[in-house]
């Protein structure tokens, strides 16, 4: 028990420290022009992760990291057949964490049923850090299953699997948030992170652009799978964010119901 309280204490503090520092560096530094009323879409963006809190916090689901614990007791995964290596199983549990994220990405793209519930995290019409935490509560919960899914296959450490999902949370808040970021530094960055700049362009309107740069921390999947785009054809100042089918704000009501209308 003692373990789990800790596990969400420094879990709320890593969010809430990478929230603060992304939006004062938004506050100082913008990269993009805002289109939209921040304090109305932070207000939308917050409460569908609220929900989804709630949701996941009900006791109804079996967290990731608690899943590791009671996969690694069991046996289960293929980790959990080999004793030692800790660092290597570690590092290589984030490299494949990484990489499933980046392949559950596509899937919401293509797949109809679940790119009705990803739309709702591209109808924003501004992308900063709030952004990273628009996500319709059905699709939180389907990524749930399949990180419970490669947690039994697999039989991360649980250390890992915690380190990954404060990772992830840092580095999506991090590529989402609207910050200026000079050229030079950018482009070395995204040697091997997703950089803001290059993950803007993912929210692009226009599709060619929004179906490529799907990673979430490690920059080399895009690459290497053919789905990398540099830089947007309108630039930076000219692309626009968003669905160009949705051009006006969303209440939270309407985000919710957006996958189930026609």
């Amino acid at each position: 028990m003692d373990f789990f309280l800790k596990e969400k204490s420094l879990r709320l503090a890593f969010f809430f420290g990478m929230f603060a520092w992304m939006a004062a560096w938004e506050y100082g530094l913008l990269r993009k022009k805002r289109v939209d009323a921040t304090f109305k879409r932070w207000f939308n963006n917050f409460g569908l992760t609220g929900i989804s809190t709630l949701i996941l916090q009900s006791g109804l689901f079996l967290l990731p990291v608690s899943f590791a614990y009671a996969a690694r007791s069991r046996g289960l995964g293929i980790f959990n057949q080999f004793y030692g290596m800790i660092w290597a199983k570690w590092i290589a549990a984030i490299i494949l964490l990484d990489l499933i994220i980046y392949l559950q990405h596509i899937l919401f793209h293509f797949v109809p049923a679940l790119w009705r519930l990803h739309q709702v995290h591209h109808s924003d019409l501004d992308i900063d850090v709030t952004t990273a935490i628009r996500f319709h509560p059905l699709e939180i919960i389907i990524s749930l299953f399949i990180k419970l899914t490669a947690v039994a296959a697999f039989g991360f450490p649980p250390g890992a699997v915690l380190t990954f999902e404060i990772l992830l949370n840092a580095t999506a808040m991090f590529n989402h948030a609207n910050i200026y970021i000079p050229a030079i530094i950018d482009r070395f960055l995204r040697l091997f992170l997703v950089t803001p700049d290059m993950h803007r362009i993912h929210h692009s309107v226009i599709t060619d652009e929004s179906n490529t740069n799907f990673g979430f921390s490690i920059s080399l999947w895009d690459r290497l799978c053919g789905t990398y785009t540099a830089q947007p054809r309108a630039g930076h100042d000219g692309m626009t964010i968003g669905l160009a089918s949705v051009r006006e704000r969303k209440s939270l009501i309407q985000l919710l119901i957006m996958p189930f209308k026609w």
